[in-house]
């Protein structure tokens, strides 16, 4: 199912709300359902329950805290809730590698450029509603799926050992 059809399933009392104009949102609700599949695919292997619920609440934070923070009254408060769901769509990335194995690299790259997008926006919107810049340096966030900016945030990568003790 493409986003636009998607879209077109989402009932219209929703998309009547004026926070439906907020494109974090409607990414972040989209990821949800599609997060619904893949936590229902993980949990048929016990040993990934955990994951699948940890997947599944983060993914609910990153649609769940836009909603919360639009209805507050001024820029500070919904800012601080735009930080929460900017900081859930981080921490989906990161349950989203751990499952990459099962759900398969398609899955896994798809998700991780819906996310990516996501931070984007959320990466705009907290500092317009704060008035101000936040205090993490600027970093532009991509994936092999977009083109649009190259990430400058440096990674240091510390060679693993060839075996791992048991």
């Amino acid at each position: 199912m493409t986003y636009e059809e998607w879209e077109a399933a989402v009932d219209e009392e929703i998309k009547r709300d004026s926070l439906w104009k907020v494109m974090a949102y409607r990414l972040a609700l989209s990821m949800c359902d599609l997060g619904w599949r893949d936590t229902a695919r993980l949990v048929q292997n016990r040993r990934l329950w955990g994951l699948s619920d940890q997947l599944y609440r983060a993914l609910g934070s990153v649609s769940a805290n836009p909603a919360e923070g639009y209805s507050r009254g001024t820029g500070k408060d919904r800012a601080r809730f735009y930080e929460y769901a900017l900081g859930s769509a981080r921490e989906s990335r990161d349950w989203y590698f751990k499952a990459r194995h099962v759900l398969g690299e398609e899955i896994y790259q798809h998700r991780l450029h819906l996310l990516t997008r996501i931070i984007q926006l959320l990466l705009t919107m907290v500092p317009q509603q704060r008035g101000r810049i936040l205090r993490e340096p600027p970093a532009a966030y991509a994936t092999s799926l977009t083109n649009d900016a190259e990430l400058r945030t440096l990674l240091h990568i510390v060679p693993l050992p060839d075996t791992v003790d048991a």
